[in-house]
Formats: C-alpha cells, sequence, structure tokens
C-alpha cells in the first residue's frame, strides 16, 4: 500500500455559520491522504493503474463549491465522494482549514480532520 497525498489545495469558497462569510466567503485549505494499492501502477508506469491526482483535485474542487454551514460537514463531503469516485482508495484522511477564520483574535486558521473507510 502507498499514500498518494495532494496537500494545501487552497479554494475560495463560502462556508460558515454567519450569513457574512456565506455571502462574501474566504479561503480554504484542504489536505488529502489516500491509501492506495499501487503495486501494479509502480511496474506498469500507467497512470490507469492508480489513482489520478488532477481527478481527485477536480472531486475536492467541486465538494468545495457547494456551500455549507460547519467545516465537518465540508470534510466529510470530500471523504465521501473520494471514496464513492475512486475504487481503489482504500481509505482518506481529510483535512479542511479556514484560513483567517473571524473569531476576533489573530489565528492562521481553523482545521477539522478525519479519516474514512471503506
Amino acid at each position: 500500500m502507498s499514500i498518494i497525498s495532494i496537500e494545501k489545495m487552497e479554494f475560495y469558497a463560502y462556508h460558515g455559520c454567519f450569513e457574512e462569510e456565506r455571502e462574501i466567503g474566504t479561503r480554504f485549505r484542504v489536505d488529502v491522504a489516500m491509501d492506495v494499492d499501487t503495486t501494479k501502477a509502480q511496474q506498469s508506469d500507467d497512470i490507469n493503474d492508480t489513482v489520478s491526482y488532477l481527478d481527485v483535485y477536480q472531486v475536492v474542487k467541486r465538494e468545495m463549491m457547494i456551500p455549507s454551514h460547519l467545516l465537518e460537514h465540508v470534510m466529510q463531503r470530500v471523504g465521501e465522494a473520494i471514496l464513492h469516485d475512486f475504487p481503489g482508495v482504500n481509505s482518506v484522511r481529510v483535512k479542511v482549514s479556514k484560513l483567517n477564520p473571524p473569531l476576533g483574535g489573530q489565528m492562521d486558521c481553523v482545521s477539522v480532520e478525519s479519516v474514512l473507510r471503506r
């Protein structure tokens, strides 16, 4: 088994509990790490024998464009979509971070992270 990761994908999206967040939007970062059997691809050197990073990115982008109140909901949707669309993924770790959250203090981000398995 191998871990295929796509790290620090950034999106401008409209997630949040406050109406202003859903109207104005803000920046988010998403990291995914997928447990994949890459044995065949390691031998064949063929993209069809592994999980395409581009295709995974497009799934994450699609899910990030659907507004949600909670990061937990976004995280779950991203993980479920990856497992649904890529049968070769055995499990996926998803981390969703809201950059510069409106909490009244200085911080880089708030994040939620979970592992989803088949």
